[in-house]
């Protein structure tokens, strides 16, 4: 089974950019989108219902802004809009499809880059998501936490660690909870296949850092500890230019 996570940063502009052919050749199973900004009687469902897929939804209040969506070709027996927390359900963050032997989960964590107050509504959110995750697990064992985190967990994961020390996005803190994150029963999937540095999903727009590989690793399949046996493969599909991020892939038994 093939599932795919990918920061669209606007899925009708990444329809514009060939986004719809290429998930066709792709043949994925599933995968998780975040940063729709649409609602969905805003895009043409009928250009992913004609490959089979399924269609699911929650955007944000806001118009133009966050959202998450999971397409998938095989039918859940049960689909959860939002984690229960009203501030962060109204920016459309979480979007989770329950299947009969696991779940999966489309997240758009925040950025704090804005500044001091999104950067604390940032960390607010990482204590209520960690609460909320692990109380989930105990209902929900075999789970697939697929999207933009946000973070980058080790200098691996970023091109210039040195420089970006207090960034948000790398801060001792958010590296921390990653950390934590894993230890307590996740599994960093891409990093479980692959312990080469210079893997990427997201690039600045500025002064070529795609071209030149200058990006972050903030896009993530986070599995459950149950799940360990079932991953077959894991790998970064840095070809695809529809986004300033690029998707990332998991295969499963």
């Amino acid at each position: 089974m093939k599932i795919l996570t990918y920061n669209v940063n606007g899925i009708r502009s990444a329809l514009t950019k060939g986004f719809a052919d290429w998930l066709k050749a792709t043949n994925a199973d599933m995968i998780c989108l975040q940063e729709v900004k649409a609602e969905e009687h805003q895009i043409d469902k009928a250009i992913f219902e004609e490959m089979g897929y399924q269609v699911y939804w929650h955007h944000a209040e806001k118009k133009g802004y966050s959202g998450v969506a999971i397409l998938t070709k095989i039918t859940p027996k049960n689909i959860v809009h939002g984690c229960g927390i009203e501030i962060y359900d109204r920016e459309g963050r979480v979007l989770r499809t329950d299947f009969e032997d696991f779940s999966l989960m489309s997240v758009y964590m925040p950025s704090g880059s804005s500044g001091d107050e999104r950067q604390g509504f940032k960390m607010q959110w990482l204590t209520d998501f960690y609460e909320y995750i692990h109380e989930l697990k105990k209902t929900v064992p075999n789970l697939i936490i697929s999207g933009d985190y946000n973070i980058c967990h080790h200098p691996i994961d970023i091109h210039n660690p040195k420089s970006n020390a207090n960034s948000s996005g790398f801060l001792p803190e958010e590296r921390a909870w990653v950390g934590s994150f894993l230890e307590n029963g996740f599994i960093d999937t891409f990093r479980h296949f692959n312990q080469e540095p210079h893997h990427y999903t997201w690039w600045s727009y500025r002064a070529g850092a795609r071209t030149k590989n200058l990006g972050w690793r903030i896009d993530y399949h986070c599995a459950t500890e149950p799940m360990r046996e079932r991953l077959v493969r894991s790998a970064i599909l840095s070809e695809a230019k529809h986004s300033d991020h690029c998707p990332v892939l998991l295969e499963i038994n």
